[in-house]
């Protein structure tokens, strides 16, 4: 393996139908804001979403199939895994947001929800273990 191979960061793209679709369970529910559309007014083929130092894009499949053709245009839905500080603060944020798997403690202690976006993305939520 090579020593010299760095990762600097990751930035996951979720492919969805519409952006405008998904783009209140990100931005007004878990507070994420535009960094970056494309175009500069909706309908966006293409965004930059930030908040905590975490980069998150979404892309149209329609948009993504002219960008790099089938190899991403087919992704029906992705799992994101978020550690977070509470998440009765991750509860409140998310409001009526129907949970796909309630509240519970993982094997290893941690305190987690999980839920689906709106474009059926499945997202998972872990508190590190309670004292």
């Amino acid at each position: 393996m090579s020593t010299s191979l760095h990762f600097k960061s990751l930035a996951p793209i979720l492919v969805v139908d519409a952006i405008e679709q998904v783009l209140p369970f990100w931005n007004a529910k878990l507070g994420f804001s535009l960094a970056t559309t494309v175009p500069d007014a909706a309908p966006y083929n293409f965004v930059i979403l930030v908040r905590d130092g975490i980069e998150l894009m979404l892309q149209t499949k329609s948009s993504s199939a002219q960008d790099t053709g089938d190899i991403t245009a087919h992704v029906h839905a992705s799992v994101l895994y978020f550690s977070v500080g509470s998440i009765d603060d991750v509860l409140a944020a998310l409001g009526d947001t129907n949970i796909a798997v309630p509240r519970r403690t993982t094997f290893y202690g941690a305190d987690e929800v999980w839920v689906r976006d709106p474009a059926g993305n499945v997202v998972g939520f872990a508190a590190p273990p309670r004292p």
